[in-house]
């Protein structure tokens, strides 16, 4: 069944044979005039398989069937649903008072998956900032967007992540150095009152548990369970044995196996969203250069331990521009990713954009 963002692009993409061509036009372009100078804002120049949806937001998760995906208006925001065949935006946070919110991620059953602060907090301040992200809680909203979320009592760094089939999710905590993973599962002596439970915790993965020569300095984040087999899990372990550099990881959940999917002692990468055909991840990924938190594109990165990747977004070749934070859909055909600014806190994102990665038919 033909789904209806499929609509949102230029009849451009039907006069050539792949999106492959396509790219590899527009990036030479793109390439030649950016180092001219004559080209400061990628979003002004986006090749046919790209289109901007937003002029705001950050950080955007799909929903299962492919039509909507939620988003933050910035950092410590609300958040928003947005409606891929009308384009119309829906408030899903704004009926109940909180602190503000880093991640939202949509569960199996449709509900919202909700990391925010717990207490009030001085957002002028960027060390205050980085503590309520620090200590950031996880709750689940109900999917009407009428009721106000309930906490499931865990604190959270940075974003979890979600299984596509299941309750299940995993989460970075402590001093973003443990990860642990659990089933939500709904309770309750009624209907009216069955609310959602955190059950079967298990701490899966610590700092200390990377191989002599690959242990990062403290950091490590989860990302993703990896569709058709939810025992594996991909993480970022960030500044390697006390340099910049940051690698990708796929820990197998039954064995506690770390495989080194990046490879790559000069580059920068940061793992984002999995494609649903479990062979690829998509990374965040720069040649460093001895910098710590590099502005970054998007790749494909295989999942097979080969190193393999191809690169999907050529933001970084404008000067202080960067695209960054990619989901994919679950019918794997749809991207969704933001731009970003250098000099700007982690994640913060300038709006939304759209690429379609195959050459089907419409």
């Amino acid at each position: 069944m033909n789904r209806p963002h499929r609509k949102l692009f230029s009849s451009r993409l039907d006069s050539f044979s792949g999106v492959t061509a396509l790219i590899l036009l527009a990036m030479l372009g793109m390439k030649t005039l950016s180092q001219a100078g004559e080209l400061p804002d990628p979003a002004d120049h986006l090749p046919p398989n790209i289109q901007r949806l937003t002029w705001f937001g950050e950080r955007a998760d799909w929903r299962h069937d492919g039509e909507r995906f939620v988003f933050l208006n910035r950092a410590y925001g609300d958040v928003y649903e947005y409606d891929l065949k009308t384009g119309r935006i829906l408030p899903c946070t704004d009926h109940f008072k909180h602190h503000g919110f880093v991640r939202a991620h949509y569960l199996a059953n449709g509900d919202l998956l909700l990391s925010g602060p717990q207490t009030t907090f001085d957002r002028t301040d960027p060390k205050a900032r980085q503590q309520a992200r620090d200590a950031s809680e996880l709750l689940v909203l109900d999917k009407s967007f009428t009721k106000p979320p309930v906490a499931l009592g865990i604190q959270c760094n940075e974003g979890p992540a979600v299984s596509r089939k299941s309750m299940k999710i995993a989460w970075t905590h402590g001093h973003q150095d443990h990860i642990s993973t659990g089933e939500i599962v709904m309770e309750g002596a009624s209907p009216e009152l069955m609310k959602p439970v955190l059950k079967n915790r298990q701490l899966v993965l610590k700092t200390q548990d990377f191989p002599e020569g690959e242990r990062p300095r403290q950091w490590i984040e989860t990302q993703n369970f990896v569709p058709g087999n939810e025992n594996l899990l991909t993480v970022t372990a960030y500044e390697i044995q006390n340099t910049t550099n940051t690698e990708t990881y796929l820990l197998d959940l039954n064995s506690g196996k770390l495989t080194n999917l990046s490879q790559t002692a000069d580059r920068y990468e940061e793992c984002e969203g999995v494609f649903p055909d479990g062979r690829w991840t998509l990374v965040e990924s720069s040649e460093f250069l001895n910098v710590r938190w590099p502005l970054v594109d998007l790749y494909k990165l295989a999942l097979d331990g080969s190193g393999t990747r191809q690169r999907l977004t050529h933001f970084t070749d404008f000067k202080g521009w960067k695209g960054a934070e990619g989901v994919v859909s679950d019918d794997g055909r749809f991207l969704l990713f933001q731009n970003g600014k250098s000099g700007q806190e982690s994640g913060v994102g300038f709006g939304i954009f759209l690429m379609k990665l195959d050459d089907q038919p419409r």
